[in-house]
């Protein structure tokens, strides 16, 4: 068995009625369909082989050992499962209803960014992506997790710079736009939102250009002293 098929049971492996506390990832990215100028969000998801819930799609997780932190079993499970090192990653929100799964288990959730220019290959067979707006069913409250997860990055996009944590180092204004668009869902006025970005201070622009079959369009890059998004004075301590 794979370590991949052990990672999302979230069932207890001997009889107990302690309350375990497992950690899962709902690790966002992007990908542009065949023919369509922009991406959509999109989230790997891991196929159970055992129940409760066999052959259903979960989100990456696995328990947390005890000689590892929150953080690192989050790291390890978007490695083991895409291979991927995140360009952000923040703990979400704790999972406990009693009714959430055949034994007492809290989900300790993360959310995490992977860029648009890596390549999306998983390291084991039962990894998939999907659109985040065709979803199946997922196993336990995974949904609810998912949606959660959503709701917190069209927050944050509006007051950080997170959007930026889904490109490559070096983008254009209309890059970054359609990151944006693709997060809120809506189209977004080109002017207005150059004229915003350009007076925010988060950028710098480069003396380079992307070329092609359109006007030469400057290229930016982070401002690397500037946070993606403010985590409080906790995160000095992590």
């Amino acid at each position: 068995m794979t370590r991949t098929e052990l990672l999302p049971t979230e069932t207890a492996t001997a009889a107990s009625d302690a309350t375990r506390v497992a950690v899962s990832t709902v690790i966002f990215s992007l990908r542009r369909r065949p023919g369509e100028d922009r991406p959509v969000v999109v989230l790997p998801l891991v196929r159970r082989t055992r129940d409760p819930f066999e052959g259903s799609w979960a989100l990456p997780g696995g328990w947390l050992d005890i000689a590892e932190s929150l953080d690192a079993a989050a790291s390890r499970t978007l490695a083991e499962t895409t291979g991927l090192a995140p360009s952000f990653l923040e703990q979400l929100y704790a999972f406990g209803a009693v009714d959430r799964s055949p034994t007492r288990v809290v989900s300790i959730v993360y959310w995490a960014l992977v860029r648009e220019d890596v390549s999306f290959t998983a390291t084991q067979e039962n990894v998939a992506w999907f659109e985040v707006a065709d979803l199946p069913q997922l196993a336990f409250d995974h949904n609810e997790i998912v949606d959660y997860a959503l709701w917190r990055l069209r927050n944050k996009v509006g007051y950080s710079r997170i959007a930026q944590g889904l490109l490559a180092d070096e983008f254009t204004l209309a890059q970054l736009r359609e990151v944006y668009e693709s997060i809120l869902g809506r189209r977004l006025d080109p002017a207005n939102f150059r004229r915003q970005v350009e007076t925010s201070g988060n950028l710098i622009p480069t003396d380079r250009f992307r070329t092609g079959s359109h006007r030469p369009a400057r290229l930016y890059r982070y401002d690397r002293d500037v946070e993606l998004a403010e985590r409080g004075p906790l995160s000095v301590a992590q």
